[in-house]
């Protein structure tokens, strides 16, 4: 999905101006469909900034994945290497 919206940032810029083009031509896209479109952009790029924000594990720390110890699921957690 980060893929995706990356794609999609860097082709609003073409697609703005084509909407642009496309207005200044009489019977152009209404002006609520270039909103829609704007807030849409606004919303994919929130995403991925949030995405972005991912908390990673520091070097030279393993991961050690969830598993089942004596009838309980022991949650996954970073262990030193």
């Amino acid at each position: 999905m980060l893929r995706l919206a990356e794609l999609i940032l860097f082709v609003a810029p073409f697609a703005v101006f084509v909407i642009w083009r496309f207005m200044a031509v009489e019977g152009g896209p209404p002006m609520r469909v270039v909103v829609v479109l704007a807030c849409v952009l606004l919303l994919i790029a929130g995403v991925l900034v949030w995405l972005s924000r991912d908390e990673a594990l520091p070097p030279g720390v393993g991961y050690q994945p969830a598993r089942l110890q004596d009838g309980k699921v022991v949650s996954g957690h970073a262990v030193p290497r």
